[in-house]
């Protein structure tokens, strides 16, 4: 998909919005197609906003644990490094752009969403690394080195795959905002991180501190 449809996409929820190349506050190294915060000032309409509610464009957003994963991996490429790679759930695929960055031999964008495929597409594109892209996390084949995963916990609905993490990989590292003490077999909080969402949303300064966790032997 060109960024002239995924724009036409992203126009099926907000008519004026348009994607934009954006640097990342804290995160010099990388650049995303991002929606432009100019089309965040203004008030929505009752119809803009159901669509936000039953479309969100969440793949062109940045979201803070994504960045902040993103941030410590590159501050950290010996966790990836030579690594088959797959980002769970990777929307705009900051955090796989930033494992092929740091020397992952392979770093897998896996998300159910075309647009997010799309924008992963073109983002990795814009920053001049290869991905690979896929829809089923059940579908890829082979060894995996590493999972990753940023702000997939808030849906209750993803605990399950905590479990599939451990059996599928040696080591899974999740980031979540949302969650503060995770408590499931097999894993540890790793450290506390700070991340920002971008376009900026206002968020409280609770949400910009991240949780990593790690699987544990």
């Amino acid at each position: 998909m060109t960024l002239a449809a995924l724009n036409a996409e992203l126009h099926q929820v907000l008519p004026d919005a348009q994607l934009v190349t954006t640097r990342l506050p804290g995160l010099p190294e990388l650049q995303l197609w991002l929606l432009d915060p100019a089309n965040l000032n203004r008030a929505f309409s009752s119809e803009e906003t159901r669509q936000l509610l039953e479309q969100p464009p969440y793949w062109s957003f940045c979201w803070g644990s994504g960045l902040a994963l993103a941030r410590w991996i590159l501050d950290n490429p010996q966790q990836v490094r030579g690594m088959r790679v797959l980002d769970f759930g990777s929307g705009s695929g900051i955090v796989a752009i930033a494992c092929a960055m740091a020397g992952a031999r392979q770093s897998i964008a896996c998300d159910l969403d075309p647009q997010a495929q799309s924008a992963t597409a073109l983002n990795a594109q814009l920053n001049g690394v290869p991905l690979t892209l896929a829809a089923d996390y059940f579908a890829v084949t082979g060894e995996i080195d590493l999972i990753i995963a940023a702000d997939v916990l808030y849906d209750s609905d993803n605990r399950v795959f905590l479990e599939h993490f451990r059996q599928r990989a040696p080591r899974a590292i999740l980031a979540d905002s949302r969650v503060r003490d995770l408590q499931h077999p097999g894993y540890t909080r790793l450290d506390t991180l700070h991340g920002q969402t971008w376009p900026d949303l206002g968020e409280p300064e609770t949400f910009r501190q991240v949780a990593l966790y790690g699987t544990v032997a």
